[in-house]
């Protein structure tokens, strides 16, 4: 087997864990009584703390083995200084507090969200949403925490790279193949499905992924679904994938991007609201989406509008901004209309094309 090939037998063996307990969980939430959230629930989590627990156990337990085979095809010895001691790093959250408080949490968002006036059928389905989100999250994160505990007994490991899988987003993508040292964690968000290969040395070649050969390898509608559609259409103008990407963190209206949920889904965790999409702010009398993103002094945008010669310290940010609010590229295209060469001037200008 291949270096991808093992990586890719070890993220299916934990996904199966986690479709189990989400089944099992959606089970459960669904027994809640509508007119009794709280104490239906806390009923419920008597089942659902010990499944859950039960499975971050089993992720756990697959961090030995994984590590073997990975080092093996590598022509690694696999000899490390312990094994992983299961039991702790089961039955807690990923932030340290016991399973039963974090996984209460969606009947306090249900009753919040009826409190302030959403209707209980909507806000079962974001507490819904939210169950899903919390349990998956915490198996996966028991199972990744394992493996890093797992690199570090073997000394011969100086680290491990990040291998994406499946349907990713954009953000995960333009991380893909990045290195990083045995003992650094990389950040991951909610259903992340990005997976530590271990490595003696900042190689295993097979399992790097160039960001634009995997834009390239989608057809156009998935190209549209991780980037949307005007962030797709910038890339294929010939932008920076990064850029176009790292932008959406400041873009007024939006959340950072990553939690791969749908719309629907992501309007019920807000309780109906629309918020979460883009939200245009008026720029010199026209209402266009901008971002915070890129716009200081050490940004490649903020250096084209001018952050080093007459920019301004903005209050929480370290140096200076632009003057000059930087759009995004929906409003790129709105204002270049079908103007190619003006979309890709203005695309150079506020840093998406280098």
């Amino acid at each position: 087997m291949s270096v991808r090939e093992v990586a890719l037998a070890h993220y299916r063996r934990r996904l199966r864990l986690v479709d189990a307990v989400a089944t099992i969980a959606r089970q459960l939430w669904m027994r809640v009584d509508p007119g009794d959230i709280a104490r239906s629930w806390t009923t419920q989590l008597a089942d659902l703390v010990p499944v859950t627990n039960a499975a971050q156990l089993a992720a756990v337990r697959t961090a030995e083995q994984y590590l073997n085979d990975v080092l093996d095809v590598q022509g690694v010895d696999p000899a490390g200084d312990g094994r992983v001691a299961a039991p702790s790093l089961a039955g807690v959250a990923s932030d340290g507090r016991p399973l039963a408080t974090l996984l209460y949490e969606p009947a306090v968002g249900v009753l919040s969200a009826i409190r302030d006036g959403a209707n209980v059928d909507r806000a079962m389905a974001g507490g819904y949403v939210a169950l899903d989100t919390m349990v998956r999250t915490q198996v996966a994160d028991a199972g990744r925490v394992a493996d890093q505990v797992a690199t570090v007994t073997r000394r011969q490991v100086t680290g491990f790279r990040r291998m994406v899988v499946g349907r990713t987003c954009g953000r995960c993508v333009v991380l893909a193949g990045r290195w990083y040292r045995w003992n650094t964690g990389f950040d991951r968000h909610p259903r992340c499905d990005c997976v530590h290969v271990p490595a003696a040395e900042d190689t295993a070649d097979a399992i790097s992924t160039d960001p634009k050969a995997w834009f390239d390898s989608l057809d156009e509608a998935e190209q549209n679904r991780q980037f949307t559609a005007a962030g797709a259409q910038a890339i294929r103008d010939g932008a920076n994938i990064a850029q176009v990407v790292n932008a959406r963190r400041g873009a007024y209206g939006l959340a950072p991007a990553g939690a791969r949920i749908t719309a629907d889904e992501a309007q019920a965790l807000r309780g109906g609201r629309q918020r979460g999409r883009l939200e245009a702010v008026d720029v010199y009398g026209r209402p266009l989406f901008v971002t915070t993103e890129g716009v200081t002094v050490r940004g490649q945008a903020g250096i084209r509008l001018g952050a080093r010669q007459d920019g301004v310290k903005q209050p929480g940010r370290r140096n200076r901004s632009a003057r000059t609010p930087r759009l995004m590229p929906e409003s790129i295209y709105q204002i270049a209309g079908d103007d190619r060469d003006e979309a890709v001037r203005l695309l150079k200008r506020f840093g998406y094309i280098t």
